[in-house]
């Protein structure tokens, strides 16, 4: 099967489905791959090493579509891509339609097959999201800590604290991937941190991160008091395939201090926080109710080499058994969203209602 690897168009995002040392894998099975040219490059990888790994490099996307039969990109295809895809096109990368019923609708009416990284499960677990869940929880606290400042529109408080001078709230809601991982970093900067999750198992792993660490059960009156004392809120709900809930009210950003900050992991899906609205990197903020709120769609194209690495890890498995099993295989099942132009995975059909 023909694979093809673009360049990804979305603003500010330059990372990258497969590196060199994974593609060489694919092309030593026998199947060709083609890579457009510089699709690699904003991630440390430039066309050279992929020639080396038996790719053939292609200048335009046009081109690119037009040799490939399964398209493996990072981020779902935007409107300037929707021309390249044809029916008989296997689309597989994040896709995180219930927030994007416009490209839903689009993809449907092609009348491809697409399966999301996102919904991908296995033993209950979703392989392809948590390299970039573990990201963006890591990248959320950094910028957090960074838009805390007064020079960024903040309330000019070093998060972590210092011996004479009050450390920062943190409070996370969702202690997943995205969740636990902004919950480490917080803690090691120093804050107090206090994450909310339904599953006991969960609260119990936060509590032991440190003492500085609480997880908690997230009654709405709990949440609601935690909020209004928070420097830092960090939205990291989590629905497989289904748009995000809004566990964060206006009243409760309402309530917050002013030059506070929002950063809503879940924006993918719609944001768990009312306030939220979809940015990306060439504005990647807004101040809404006087709390500074970033919610980034591609939060880990901030760091494309790392990030890039992580994914391509977790995904080469995956492309292999699709090439293996086309779309039939168990184990990837669970990633079909889109199947010859009708929407089938039941979250996302749910939610859209298209």
């Amino acid at each position: 099967m023909n694979i093809g690897i673009p360049v990804e168009i979305k603003p500010f995002e330059s990372r990258v489905a497969l590196l060199p040392a994974a593609v060489a894998e694919l092309t030593a099975l026998g199947h060709p791959v083609f890579l457009q040219s510089g699709a690699g490059v904003g991630s440390g990888y430039d066309d050279m090493a992929y020639i080396a790994a038996g790719v053939k490099i292609v200048v335009d996307a046009e081109t690119l579509y037009g040799e490939a039969e399964l398209i493996v990109k990072v981020k779902e295809p935007v409107a300037e891509e929707y021309a390249f895809l044809r029916a008989d096109h296997i689309l597989f990368s994040y896709l995180h339609l219930a927030a994007n019923p416009e490209l839903a609708r689009n993809l449907r009416d092609i009348g491809l097959t697409a399966l999301a990284f996102e919904t991908v499960m296995v033993d209950n677990t979703l392989p392809l999201l948590a390299p970039m869940s573990d990201v963006a929880g890591r990248v959320a606290v950094q910028t957090g800590a960074t838009l805390l400042y007064a020079t960024q529109g903040g309330e000019g408080l070093l998060l972590g604290g210092l011996p004479a001078a009050e450390r920062g709230n943190v409070v996370i809601i969702g202690a997943g991937n995205a969740g636990a991982n902004a919950a480490i970093v917080a803690k090691n900067l120093g804050a107090t941190v206090t994450v909310f999750d339904r599953q006991r198992k969960k609260q119990a792993q936060m509590r032991q991160l440190g003492e500085n660490v609480s997880g908690l059960y997230p009654y709405p009156d709990a949440v609601a008091a935690a909020i209004e004392h928070a420097d830092l809120v960090i939205g990291a709900v989590l629905v497989p395939g289904a748009r995000a809930p809004h566990v964060v009210s206006r009243e409760m950003v309402i309530s917050m201090k002013a030059g506070s900050v929002i950063i809503d992991i879940a924006v993918d899906q719609g944001g768990c926080v009312e306030t939220t609205k979809a940015t990306d990197y060439s504005a990647p903020t807004y101040i809404e109710e006087g709390v500074v709120h970033f919610a980034v769609t591609n939060i880990p194209a901030a760091v494309p080499r790392s990030a890039s690495q992580a994914l391509s890890a977790e995904l080469l498995p995956y492309v292999r058994l699709l090439l293996e099993e086309k779309v039939k295989g168990e184990a990837i099942a669970s990633g079909v969203n889109v199947e010859q132009g009708r929407i089938v995975h039941p979250a996302v059909a749910k939610s859209l209602r298209i």
